[in-house]
């Protein structure tokens, strides 16, 4: 079982392709236990931890069992945070790019007319806060008559997050006649009792394999006095150099001294936290993986939504309150099969907190000394030359999967009666073009934007500036974004 590829999944070979070019090879055991039993239309309830590679177990069986020329949404997916409903809508997008996918997110703090207008074009998979979504349906901008599929993520977070009521409001609103989905870390009674009461005979499955924290990731705590954290936190990442590393604080206040301190020290870093505006969030989490920066201060806002898979270190500048919140921030280290490190500052104060999270992951974290001053003179050469150099960041899916597509703008829109079938039918008769060159066309009153696939963006840029759609001469241009 443990040998099989995703070419023994009855995938199309549009997602097959996809999965090829993102370089998704084996699936992982979450992934292996989940897309053949979600292909089949059944009820699951999924216990995995973060980092397992849960977003793809869904995302793949949803994209490919979306008909594509249904212009309703036929999934939702709910999230907790802002920051994991865009991570998850891009990673639906990757999947289902050569099937021409369309996935929007839609969370607070962004224009609601704006997600108005995209929710009015087709649109195949949403994926949302619960208190956005409910907003949605409250004011009819959403439909969901077509709702086939429903996936809960990070079911433990929306109750943390005192959602878990809005979730139920939404199921409230869809269609019986559904298959549901629920993935946690952890399995609280509040969020079984939600499966139990919502779910036609889930089917539970339990990855356990690796434990509760991932085995690819190696865990320190070092015994320090509160005074003492900020030199040694410069101390412990001269020894360790690593490629890219996560520092998580408990509060937003403390997340700013550190990182306004190793700024000083002339350190390429930046800083999230949720007293930042959310378009400043976004840019630094897309900064973070474009290798824009080495070092990310952070509160718990980034331990879910972050999908990295080369962050060599996680280090906690203070212990986490909650036993969970440090399984999810380990979890960003050690992802995708490579090595992980998590190394822990740790107050007397904080002992109670510490023995929680050592009985929850089930064993003793091992203990490290404080790095000799020799240590850190003899590391520091090598440290500079890093720090000197940009972060080459390994696995950008993402870019990867857009590398030959090029976003088209065209001047005209619903307005003048144009439909997408007008561009299909234009574009695909350009010698050396096909209609599965054409990827996603959005519409809207005035413009529209085509994503031509395959490199041939320019063949037809070229070609589109002296013709015509539906007899309407349009301006052609690269869109910006």
């Amino acid at each position: 079982m443990s040998n099989r590829k995703f070419d023994d999944y009855q995938l199309s070979d549009e997602i097959r392709r996809a999965l090829g070019v993102m370089k998704f090879d084996l699936p992982t055991e979450v992934q292996r236990e989940v897309i053949p039993k979600a292909i089949e239309n059944n009820d699951l309830v999924v216990k995995s931890q973060t980092g397992s590679g849960k977003t793809a177990a869904f995302a793949i069986p949803v994209c490919e069992l979306i008909e594509w020329e249904e212009r309703k949404p036929q999934a939702l997916i709910l999230t907790p945070t802002r920051e994991l409903a865009v991570q998850v809508r891009e990673d639906v997008t990757n999947i289902g790019r050569y099937k021409r996918i369309k996935a929007m997110a839609v969370y607070g703090k962004e224009p609601f007319s704006k997600q108005k207008e995209e929710l009015k074009q087709k649109t195949h998979v949403v994926v949302g806060t619960p208190g956005r979504v409910m907003d949605h349906i409250e004011r009819e901008t959403l439909d969901l008559d077509k709702i086939k599929y429903l996936i809960i993520d990070e079911a433990d977070e929306m109750l943390n997050m005192g959602f878990i009521t809005d979730v139920e409001a939404i199921i409230k609103q869809l269609p019986i006649e559904r298959v549901t989905m629920v993935f946690s870390a952890t399995l609280p009674k509040d969020v079984e009792n939600l499966c139990h009461k919502y779910m036609k005979d889930p089917i539970h499955i339990e990855i356990e394999a690796t434990g509760i924290t991932t085995s690819t990731v190696e865990h320190h705590v070092i015994e320090v006095r509160e005074e003492g954290k900020l030199a040694l936190l410069q101390d412990v990442t001269i020894i360790e150099n690593p490629d890219s590393c996560i520092i998580f604080c408990n509060t937003k206040d403390q997340v700013d001294t550190v990182h306004d301190t190793l700024k000083n020290a002339g350190y390429h870093c930046e800083r999230l936290h949720g007293g930042l505006e959310q378009e400043e969030r976004f840019a630094v989490m897309k900064g973070f993986k474009l290798g824009d920066f080495r070092y990310l201060v952070a509160t718990d806002v980034a331990a879910r939504g972050i999908d990295i898979d080369n962050v060599t270190l996680i280090i906690n500048y203070d212990v986490p309150m909650e036993k969970e919140s440090y399984v999810h921030r380990t979890g960003r280290t050690g992802r995708a099969g490579n090595a992980g490190k998590a190394i822990t500052f740790a107050t007397t104060n904080e002992g109670k907190y510490l023995k929680s999270i050592e009985h929850y992951i089930g064993f003793k974290i091992p203990s490290m000394e404080i790095p000799s001053q020799h240590e850190v003179i003899a590391g520091k050469v090598e440290f500079e030359e890093k720090m000197s150099g940009r972060r080459i960041v390994k696995n950008n899916k993402t870019e990867r999967i857009n590398k030959d597509i090029m976003k088209l703008h065209f001047t005209g829109g619903k307005k003048k009666k144009l439909r997408a079938v007008d561009f299909v039918g234009t574009i695909a008769k350009i010698p050396g073009v096909t209609a599965e060159d054409i990827g996603i066309i959005t519409i809207q009153d005035t413009l529209t934007y085509v994503d031509v696939l395959n490199g041939k963006g320019s063949l037809v840029l070229q070609a589109m500036e002296n013709a015509t759609i539906k007899g309407k001469k349009l301006r052609v241009s690269k869109a910006i974004k």
